[in-house]
């Protein structure tokens, strides 16, 4: 998917069509201040037109707008956090979540740079306890249809495609927008975490839209995933086996001291 900021009007039709596809619950906490819908994701919220205000060079006031959700990263820190495998990486780059697996422990929280998935801490919703994020409409694309937000966009600013495809369009559509005088025009996505499957066309260096330049993830996370989760892991087996080897020797002390019991009895019993 592509992103093309400089045509989006801000209309959040994206948003309205992610909550209705989904049936994820409308939860309107606007702030003040501001046009902004929700300020900033939630479980029941997967898509946010984040509305980002500043003043140009002219010294008017302008709005920048970024439809901001997963963005599908090749190399996702929640995924390498997850420790039930509840996220995984499927077809046509998509970060999947089995909501089934997911216990809600919230380190895929912790280790997204983008701040895209969150867990449901309402006591009262079905998927309490449950990490909620964009699925880019896996179930429709599976069934070669549009991502919902891409179909809803009236203004086409939201693009759907092969990936290469979609990176030499914004390429050259960052040209066009040079040669317009947008000076700081730039693709994002391309690189980062081994290549997004969001990408975006920028009218400013991605840092004015709340984006971090290089996200990375952290080196704790790594270790968590690839040290502390497989020597847990191998000391919870150690543990169930040892419990079943104290079990067996235990049954057998049990048997051979009735067996022994039985044998005094009898022997008792055939004295005169």
């Amino acid at each position: 998917m592509l992103v093309d900021t400089s045509e989006c009007i801000g209309c959040k039709a994206c948003e309205v069509a992610c909550k209705q596809w989904n049936l994820n619950e409308a939860r309107i906490n606007q702030e003040p201040g501001t046009y902004q819908s929700h300020p900033h994701l939630d479980a029941e919220t997967w898509t946010l037109i984040r509305f980002v205000e500043r003043t140009n060079d002219q010294g008017e006031v302008e709005w920048l707008f970024q439809k901001h959700n997963c963005m599908h990263c090749t190399e996702a820190g929640c995924v390498t956090a997850c420790p039930t495998d509840a996220l995984q990486y499927g077809k046509y780059g998509v970060v999947t979540l089995d909501q089934e697996k997911c216990i809600g422990c919230a380190y895929c929280e912790q280790a997204c740079p983008f701040d895209a998935i969150h867990v449901d801490r309402n006591p009262f919703n079905p998927r309490a306890q449950k990490a909620g994020k964009c699925t880019l409409c896996y179930d429709r694309i599976t069934m070669g249809m549009q991502p919902a937000c891409v179909k809803t966009c009236p203004t086409d600013c939201i693009k759907f495609g092969d990936r290469d495809a979609l990176i030499e369009w914004g390429r050259q559509r960052v040209e066009e927008l040079k040669a317009r005088g947008f000076k700081n025009a730039n693709l994002y996505g391309v690189d980062q975490l081994g290549g997004l499957h969001e990408l975006y066309v920028l009218l400013e260096p991605p840092e004015v839209y709340g984006l971090p330049a290089n996200p990375k993830i952290s080196t704790w996370t790594k270790l968590w995933k690839y040290a502390v989760q497989p020597l847990g892991k191998l000391a919870v087996g150690a543990g169930i086996f040892g419990l079943a080897v104290n079990w067996v020797a235990a049954r057998r002390a049990f048997l051979q001291g009735e067996a022994a019991g039985h044998g005094a009895g009898d022997h008792a019993a055939g004295q005169p």
